[in-house]
């Protein structure tokens, strides 16, 4: 019979023999991977890893502790312009000047959820975006910053810059080890922290808050800490995408990007890991290759091209891969309200049943 008997076998992470099999089989994939794909596959996989970050940190928020959040490109900027200035100004070691821009783009986070104590729903929302927006204009208006121009990233160091235990990083490739382990320990951790007391007093106050505080969860301890955890998240996110993509200015980090990371979350699936992973896949894949040359598109492209020029403009095509998110939130809201985690919930017991 299996049957728990401890609640540390909640957290195990292998649970059996096929998972452990199948687990590390995609790790040896994902290690592997740079020697059989184009370098330019590479980077894109850098940011996939990136949004998958952040993804699962938005999901422990939105999905476990439901609270909605429009500002995480806000955090995401903090992390991005905090790890690099910290290396320029001060000179400090990637890992720990990214861990540091993590914190405080936690700090933010705590910061932020105070008003989510008193404020729900649709009012919860423009107040995020509202801190997403101000962040924006602030990075903007700031020298320091490098104001509208933007900044380029320093040369990634992991060790003392200028210093005989220097240690620099370049290519894709090493980013991308770089990035996978981290990628790794941060979705094991969210995996793991989901189901302690914390991560099911997150569930509780997703579910009935009152009943919740009732029961002894203080809602204001838990309610900051998920705000303070998930912007940790976006923060350690924003901090390896600055070094992804080595510069980026305020403009990056807009309401489209906020909403566009609600949206991976709510395709993935609200309250699951897994759900946040999926969905950062599938819909950086679209917004970086897949819908970025609509006309290049396969079979459709030529089709969309003739109807934009006898109906729209061709200027407006560009538009097209946001019209294309769009539908693709609204049909899994419609027909797949458990997002991607639910359609794989299906294939699973489909084949474990095969074929009765």
């Amino acid at each position: 019979m299996d049957m728990k008997r401890d609640y540390y076998e909640d957290i195990e992470l292998f649970s059996s023999g096929t998972v452990l099999f199948w687990s590390v089989a995609f790790l040896v994939f994902l290690f592997t991977l740079p020697l059989y794909i184009p370098s330019y596959n590479i980077y894109l996989f850098n940011i996939i890893m990136v949004h998958v970050i952040l993804a699962v940190g938005l999901n422990i928020l939105v999905g476990y502790t439901g609270q909605i959040s429009l500002g995480h490109a806000g955090f995401f900027a903090i992390g991005a312009y905090g790890t690099a200035l910290l290396m320029i100004h001060l000179h400090l070691p990637f890992l720990m000047a990214l861990i540091i821009a993590g914190l405080i783009s936690a700090f933010f986070g705590f910061i932020i959820g105070l008003p989510a104590l008193r404020l729900e729903g649709p009012y919860l929302a423009i107040a995020t975006l509202g801190f997403g927006l101000t962040i924006m204009h602030i990075i903007g208006h700031w020298d320091i910053f490098g104001g509208r121009m933007g900044i380029s990233t320093p040369p990634l160091d992991l060790g003392l810059q200028n210093s005989p235990y220097s240690f620099v990083i370049e290519g894709d490739v090493k980013i991308y080890y770089l990035i996978l382990v981290i990628t790794v320990l941060m979705v094991v951790c969210a995996r793991n922290l989901m189901r302690t007391r914390v991560g099911r007093a997150f569930v509780a106050i997703r579910d009935d808050d009152i009943a919740a505080e009732v029961m002894g969860v203080n809602l204001t301890i838990f309610k900051t800490m998920s705000f303070a955890l998930s912007a940790f998240y976006a923060g350690v996110a924003g901090g390896l995408y600055g070094f992804v993509v080595s510069f980026f200015d305020p403009f990056t980090f807009n309401l489209i990007l906020s909403i566009v990371f609600l949206v991976m979350v709510v395709v993935g699936g609200l309250g699951s890991i897994l759900g946040a992973v999926m969905g950062a896949t599938l819909i950086t894949y679209l917004q970086f290759d897949l819908l970025k040359n609509v006309e290049e598109l396969p079979y459709m492209g030529e089709i969309l091209v003739q109807f934009s020029r006898k109906w729209l403009t061709v200027i407006g095509l560009a538009n097209f891969g946001s019209v294309a998110l769009g539908l693709i939130m609204l049909g899994i809201v419609i027909f797949e309200p458990l997002g991607m985690f639910g359609i794989w919930i299906r294939m699973k017991k489909y084949w474990k049943t095969w074929p009765f």
